[in-house]
């Protein structure tokens, strides 16, 4: 059960890159990075008002700054600079950097169909980015890395974290704190590094773009994150990534539905093999474990 309330935030989630290159694809990064993180805060803060203990301010500063500051920025600098379904598709990639992140860090050796599948995800990665058939560039790729060490460093801090202060606190602050950080990040770019990629901030907002604004903050951020710290907090972030197979679904359809996206049939059936190489460790575990059951 708690796999599958895990694909919701998942589904949420993979619809950024599509929604944004639809309604905001000319507006910075950082601003929406912050315009996503700080307002969903502040409306979980108002829902429910805490306030976090002088000890917990650090871990909470360090989070903030890594799932929220540092993932949202790479998140949509690989909205603005990927193609919607590639972008989505590419995530899909966390178990491998999940595995990488346990073996350097923990000394956790993969299983061995673990390390197949890792093997297979990244062959199946390399022919479905090759240049020479999609429209990549490097900032955009660099920020797919980044948002895939964010997300395992990001979710593995939020594990250990809940188990000393409150979920909801966990999720509100996280939200505020990064929010902010993302916020002045964008005023110093605005102001000093790239003002002319902020003129946009001046031009009137359309309700297309209004929408997406609700879209990203309401159901993709506030509730996606409500969920995703809950559920993080009763399973294991392998578990959780399980979960993840909805990403990339989203991620496709959005693309297909709002911006025309359109790819050839070896592109498509790459990107099914690379859904189906992230979660088979975890469909096998779970069938090993039903089969022990019974």
């Amino acid at each position: 059960m708690n796999i599958l309330l895990a694909m919701i935030p998942a589904f949420l989630w993979g619809t950024t890159y599509a929604v944004t290159k639809y309604a905001t694809p000319d507006w910075p990064p950082l601003l929406l990075g912050a315009l996503r993180a700080l307002p969903a805060g502040l409306l979980l803060l108002l829902l429910k008002p805490s306030l976090p203990t002088r000890s917990q301010w650090p871990s909470l500063l360090t989070l903030g700054a890594v799932n929220i500051a540092l993932f949202f920025a790479f998140i949509f600098i690989m909205a603005v600079n990927l193609p919607a379904a590639i972008a989505g598709v590419g995530m899909v990639s966390v178990p491998v950097v999940a595995l990488l992140y346990a073996w350097l860090t923990k000394g956790q050796r993969p299983a061995k169909i673990q390390a197949i599948c890792a093997i297979a995800l990244v062959v199946l990665a390399w022919l479905l980015f090759d240049p020479a058939h999609v429209a990549l560039n490097v900032l955009g790729v660099a920020a797919l890395f980044g948002a895939l060490l964010t997300i395992v460093i990001g979710s593995t801090l939020v594990q250990s974290l809940s188990v000393h202060i409150h979920w909801w606190v966990v999720l509100t602050w996280q939200l505020i704190i990064g929010g902010t950080i993302l916020l002045l990040a964008a005023f110093i770019d605005g102001s000093l590094l790239h003002p002319e990629q902020y003129q946009v901030i001046f031009e009137p907002i359309s309700a297309l773009q209004y929408s997406a604004l609700f879209w990203l903050i309401v159901p993709n951020t506030a509730i996606a994150y409500i969920l995703y710290v809950w559920l993080l907090g009763r399973m294991t972030v392998a578990e959780f990534s399980f979960g993840t197979i909805a990403n990339p679904i989203a991620g496709i359809v959005c693309a297909v539905l709002l911006i025309n996206e359109q790819y050839q049939d070896w592109q498509y059936l790459l990107m099914f093999l690379m859904i189906v190489f992230s979660v088979l460790p975890q469909m096998l575990k779970l069938r090993q474990f039903k089969l022990q059951n019974n």
